[in-house]
C-alpha cells in the first residue's frame, strides 16, 4: 500500500485527559474535560509474578501457536476505546471486525451500566454519592438497550475490559492519580459490583474475563493502584507512555501495554497516539468540525507510519487507544474505522483483544519472549 517510515524527533508528550459523557448513548463529550498537560508514565519496570490466562478455545486461530525457529511473530494492532458504550460507534465497529476477522477491547467505564437514578448507589473515592465526572447511564431503557449491544460485541468475540467509573482526573479531586490503594480497592470493588448487578438484568459480561483496563486520563499512581488491579484478578493495564512501539513487560506482576508516544509525520512532532492527544497535537483540541477530513487524513498517515516502523522492526503489538466520541466532526472516529478496515487484513497481521495476545505469548518459550522484548523500540 506504499506506507513508509520516517525519520525519528523528539519533542513533547501531551497525556490524554478527558470526560466523557454518560447520557443517552453513552456518547463521550469533553464538555466537563480538565484540560493539561501532565508527563506521560515512563516508571521503571520491575520483575514480579507472571500473570496468566485462560487457554484459548479450540479450534483456535491459525496464529494462535508457538512461533518455529527463526520465524517472525504476528504484527499485532490492538484496538481500544474508552467509554465503550456508545452503540453507534459499536454498530460501525463490528461490521469491520466481522468483515477483517478482528476483535478490539472496550474499556467500559462502569458508571455507564447505572441508570441515572441509581446514581447515588456509587460513591467515588473521595468524593460523595452519587457524583460521577461523566455521569451515568440515561434513562432504565437506555441501560436495556446498551446491554443488548454489549452482549452483541461479546458474542462477536471482543473483550471488555474495566475504564474504571467515575473517570475523576486532574481537575476533578481527588483524583485518580492521588488515590491510594485502598481508594483504587474501593473503585474496582464498585466497578465488579455493578457489573454484577448488570448481569441480574441479562447483561452477559462474565466478571472474570475483565482481565485489565485502562486508568482515566491515564492517571494513577501506578505503585498504588497495580497491588489492587491485582487483588481484583486483573493481569493487565494499558494506561502508561513508552516512546515507540515496544514489547510489554511485566510490572509488580502485570503486564503493561503502553501506549506509543510516536512522531506524527504531517506536524513533524511527537504525540501519544490516542485521538484526544493527537488532537491537541493538530489544533490544540479545539472544535473546528470543518476540519475533519484534513485531521482524519493526518491520523491515518500517522497509524500507518508507525504500524510500518513496527512490522518493519521489533513486531511490538501495536496498541492504538482511542473514545467513541465524535470531536471535531468525528474526524478521529472515522481515522480508526478506515485504518482498522485497512490493516487488520494486512498479511502477517492480526487486530486481536489483550487476552489473545497475552494467550499467544504463553505459548512462547521464554526465551523467545525475552529476546523479543530486548529488541529496540520501533520509531517510525
Amino acid at each position: 500500500m506504499g506506507w513508509v517510515t520516517t525519520g525519528i524527533a523528539l519533542g513533547v508528550t501531551v497525556a490524554v485527559l478527558v470526560t466523557l459523557g454518560g447520557t443517552g448513548q453513552g456518547r463521550d463529550t469533553p464538555d466537563n474535560a480538565a484540560v493539561g498537560m501532565p508527563a506521560p508514565n515512563r516508571q521503571p519496570v520491575t520483575d514480579g509474578p507472571v500473570p496468566e490466562v485462560p487457554a484459548p478455545a479450540e479450534p483456535r486461530a491459525d496464529w494462535m501457536r508457538k512461533l518455529g525457529p527463526n520465524e517472525k511473530p504476528p504484527q499485532f494492532v490492538m484496538f481500544s476505546f474508552d467509554g465503550a458504550a456508545s452503540k453507534p460507534h459499536w454498530d460501525r465497529v463490528l461490521p469491520i471486525t466481522e468483515q477483517a476477522k478482528a476483535h478490539v477491547t472496550g474499556l467500559l467505564s462502569g458508571v455507564y451500566m447505572m441508570s441515572d437514578d441509581q446514581g447515588r448507589e456509587y460513591t467515588g473515592p473521595g468524593h460523595d454519592a452519587g457524583f460521577s465526572a461523566i455521569g451515568f447511564g440515561g434513562s432504565k431503557q437506555d441501560v436495556e438497550l446498551r446491554i443488548g449491544y454489549l452482549n452483541d460485541a461479546i458474542a462477536a468475540g471482543h473483550e471488555l475490559g474495566t475504564h474504571y467509573n467515575g473517570h475523576f482526573c486532574q481537575g476533578t479531586e481527588p483524583s485518580v492519580g492521588t488515590w491510594n490503594t485502598e481508594q483504587w480497592n474501593t473503585e474496582l470493588d464498585q466497578f465488579f459490583s455493578i457489573i454484577g448487578k448488570a448481569g441480574a438484568q441479562g447483561f452477559k459480561l462474565d466478571p472474570t474475563t475483565v482481565r485489565g483496563g485502562r486508568t482515566p486520563c491515564l492517571e494513577a499512581d501506578f505503585k498504588a493502584a497495580i497491588p489492587a488491579m491485582r487483588s481484583h484478578g486483573l493481569v493487565y493495564d494499558t494506561s502508561q507512555v513508552s516512546l515507540g512501539v515496544t514489547w510489554p513487560k511485566i510490572i509488580d506482576g502485570i503486564y503493561e501495554f503502553p501506549l506509543p508516544e510516536v512522531r506524527v509525520p504531517a506536524l513533524n512532532k511527537q504525540a501519544v497516539m490516542m485521538d484526544f492527544n493527537l488532537w491537541y497535537a493538530l489544533n490544540g483540541a479545539k472544535e473546528e468540525p470543518e476540519r475533519a477530513p484534513e485531521f482524519t487524513s493526518v491520523v491515518v498517515d500517522t497509524y500507518r507510519s508507525v504500524y510500518r516502523a513496527a512490522f518493519n522492526g521489533n513486531r511490538a503489538p501495536l496498541t492504538i487507544g482511542n473514545h467513541f466520541n465524535e470531536w471535531a466532526g468525528g474526524a478521529f472516529s472515522a481515522a480508526v474505522e478506515q485504518f482498522m478496515g485497512e490493516v487488520c487484513v494486512q498479511e502477517s497481521t492480526v487486530c486481536a483483544t489483550y487476552t489473545e495476545v497475552i494467550q499467544w505469548m504463553q505459548l512462547q518459550d521464554p526465551q523467545v519472549l525475552a529476546q523479543l522484548r530486548s529488541f529496540p523500540a520501533a520509531r517510525n
